[in-house]
């Protein structure tokens, strides 16, 4: 995923990429969905993500840009 920012956080990249359709919603999913970035368990919908950064979803993973 490519990102025109320094940065984006976990609930911008739900949204973005269609795993949450709203913020409501990934606030909800943050909580009940295995997350991780680069490697390490995360739940807080405000994590700053930059280029780089792996990003795994329930098993399926994801580059920022």
């Amino acid at each position: 995923m490519k990102i025109e920012t320094d940065f984006i956080t976990l609930q911008q990249f739900l949204k973005i990429s269609g795993i949450a359709m709203s913020g409501g919603e990934a606030k909800h999913l943050v909580k009940e969905l295995e997350i991780y970035v680069n490697g390490e368990s995360e739940n807080r919908r405000g994590k700053k993500l930059y280029p780089g950064d792996l990003i795994t979803v329930n098993g399926k993973r994801y580059v920022i840009e």
